[in-house]
């Protein structure tokens, strides 16, 4: 059974919540190679504690989706704000890096080994999958139908995954498309951007339980 449905489903059979999700997601990854960057943990270990993590919430808190982001020092940001801002659990696409490679854990403080995760294999595909397990899928993206991200905050669906995207090219068309809405955080003093690091800290915050 593919990996995102094993989770939907136990979570589904648990007496807990689903939280809301957050998505990472990297559309130009380069090729990491294992000979350059050495791995913290052996292949296939990626998912040792979702099956089990998933199910301790007690809460619904947001999850986040993360598409093809290539940077090891952004993922592990990432990974560091979920932990601190109540993140029930990140979702990686195929072509983002690896976690649990070093500079990622370092990055993180260690947090890729406390917020639960797993790496979905079929993308956007496994947006639709969230859908049917009851989840609003928000898209980070400047958009001419973006939200602005208080605004969605204050009314947020209870399940709710935020996807974001790489700097510079952004979350994919087909991505956003997917998507059941686009969210913005609006930018002032001439700058146009977050990092996706940023980006990400900024909206955990914002969604995270009062």
């Amino acid at each position: 059974m593919h990996v995102l449905q094993a989770i939907i489903r136990d979570r589904q059979q648990s007496d807990w919540d689903i939280g809301p999700h957050r998505l990472i997601e990297h559309h130009t990854v380069t090729k990491l190679n294992c000979d350059h960057r050495s791995k913290a943990a052996k292949p296939g270990e990626e998912n040792w504690n979702v099956q089990e993590n998933l199910k301790l919430s007690h809460r619904a808190r947001p999850e986040s989706g993360v598409e093809g982001i290539a940077t090891l020092s952004n993922v592990g940001a990432i990974f560091r704000s979920a932990a601190a801002f109540g993140v029930d659990a990140v979702l990686v696409t195929p072509r983002c890096a690896d976690p649990l490679y070093r500079r990622s854990i370092r990055v993180s403080m260690g947090t890729v080994f406390q917020v639960p995760w797993t790496r979905i294999e079929s993308w956007p595909g496994g947006i639709a999958e969230l859908q049917a397990a009851g989840f609003h899928v928000a898209a980070l993206a400047l958009d001419d139908e973006s939200v602005i991200l208080r605004q969605f905050s204050a009314t947020a669906p209870e399940r709710t995954a935020v996807v974001f995207g790489t700097e510079g090219d952004g979350l994919k068309r087909s991505t956003i498309a997917a998507c059941d809405s686009t969210v913005m955080i609006p930018m002032s003093g001439g700058v146009d951007s977050l990092n996706v690091a940023a980006a990400s800290a900024v909206t955990c915050f914002a969604l995270q339980d009062e």
